[in-house]
Order: structure tokens, then sequence, then C-alpha cells
């Protein structure tokens, strides 16, 4: 990392990146970590961090650049360096299509809530570790296809982000929606867990869902808007270097 000149490398990648990561330590390693078995609130905290807070930074940080500035120049020179980009870029087309992504991201997103499978990571300590990587990788995946970081390139043109956000918005919104309106406990466990609250479960599972609601919603549509505000900005620059403006006053 020392070595990379800063206009490879700028500051602000690099405490994206860092930020990133550490936001994913303390979701699973802090007081938030603690609290999810006791409080479902707390446990969507802790998803909200590992697939909207975490990945966009740790993404916007370019993290290729930090892994093979990390790597022995012997390692990079004789082992991967003859087959690294022909093989990745073949894997990557397949594994990062925008598409599979984003289905990919949205079903694990939705799977790991479904009252069974959530059910399950109160019994093993394995699948509850398994879930909380899942979110973190194929969000991870979900970003690097918005942000395209160096090396990525854009398969689809960058206007088709905005459905892309709104769309996994959109799940997200019927999924809180169900936990904060169905009026009944979606994940047992929670009804029988210790109280360390005066909230009880069911105001619990509606605080949690309005919490992910607001702090997803927030990640999705203000990255769609911030493109949306760049696409026109764009398209107003092109318009003013071809000698074209919109008229001010239309007959």
């Amino acid at each position: 990392m020392r070595q990379t000149r800063g206009r490879e490398f700028p500051v602000w990648r690099l405490i994206c990146f860092q930020s990133g990561l550490l936001l994913a330590w303390l979701a699973v390693s802090s007081p938030i970590g603690a609290f999810d078995d006791y409080l479902l609130s707390a446990h969507m905290l802790q998803h909200f961090v590992l697939m909207s807070a975490a990945p966009p930074l740790i993404i916007l940080g370019a993290p290729v650049v930090p892994f093979l500035r990390g790597v022995p120049r012997f390692i990079l020179r004789r082992v991967m360096r003859p087959w690294m980009w022909s093989g990745l870029r073949k894997a990557g087309r397949i594994l990062l299509h925008p598409a599979f992504v984003w289905l990919l991201m949205n079903v694990t997103f939705l799977g790991w809530h479904v009252p069974v499978a959530f059910e399950l990571t109160f019994s093993s300590e394995l699948l509850h570790n398994l879930e909380h990587a899942m979110f973190l990788f194929t969000s991870c995946a979900f970003w690097w296809v918005v942000l395209a970081p160096w090396p990525a390139k854009r398969v689809w043109p960058a206007w088709t982000m905005i459905p892309y956000l709104l769309s996994a918005d959109v799940l997200n919104t019927i999924l809180c929606a169900l936990l904060m309106f169905s009026g009944r406990i979606f994940y047992p466990s929670y009804a029988s867990a210790d109280r360390i609250t005066t909230l009880t479960p069911l105001q619990d599972q509606v605080a949690a869902g309005g919490e992910m609601w607001v702090l997803n919603s927030a990640i999705f549509l203000g990255f769609a808007a911030f493109i949306t505000f760049n696409l026109l900005a764009g398209s107003r620059t092109r318009l003013q270097k071809n000698g074209v403006s919109a008229p001010v006053n239309a007959v």
C-alpha cells in the first residue's frame, strides 16, 4: 500500500476500505453481536451493517488494489500473473454479471429471513457464521456491480443501476412491511428469549422491521439518487460542449 501512488489509490479509498472492514468486524464482535440472541432489532442492525453499510465502503475502497499490494511480488510474478487476468476475467464475467449478482444477493437476503432458516441459526453457530459470511460476500458482489472499482468494467450501462437498486429496495420493503404489519411473531426464538428491554417480542419485531426499512432504503435510494444526479449532470455537460442549451421559455 505504501508503494501505491496517491493518484492510483487516493487516501479516501483507503479510509473507505478500512472503515468497511472495521464495520464488518464491529457487527459481529461488538455488543451488537452479543445482543442478537435476545433482540431481533439488534440482530437486524447487525444484518444491515453486514449487507448495506460495510460492503459499499469496502468496494469504494477498490479492494483489489490493497489485495495485490499485500501479495509478495515473487508470488505475483511467478504464480498469479500467468493466469490471473485471463482466468479471473472469465470467472468474473459469470460470477459478477449484474443479473446473477442481483439474484444471488436478494435470494440470500430473503432466504435467510425465512423463519425456518432463521431459526436454524440459533441452534448452530456454524450456520450463524455462514449466514453472516453469505450476507457480507454476496452484498460485496452486489455493490461491486454498482460502484465498479478497478479493475471492474461495466456490463450494463450506468443508468441500469437505478432500477437495479430500486428493485432491491422493493424486496427489502416487502420483508420489512411483513415484519412490521403482520401482527404475529415470525421468529419463535425471540418470543421465548429473556427480555433485556421493556419491548415485547412483537414490539421488538416491529422495531426491527422499521429499522431495516429506513436504513436499507436510505442506502439504496441514496445511491440511486447519486447516480441519477451524475447522469443528469453528465448529460447537461455534453449538451453544453456541443453548443446546445435547453430553451428557457417554450412557446
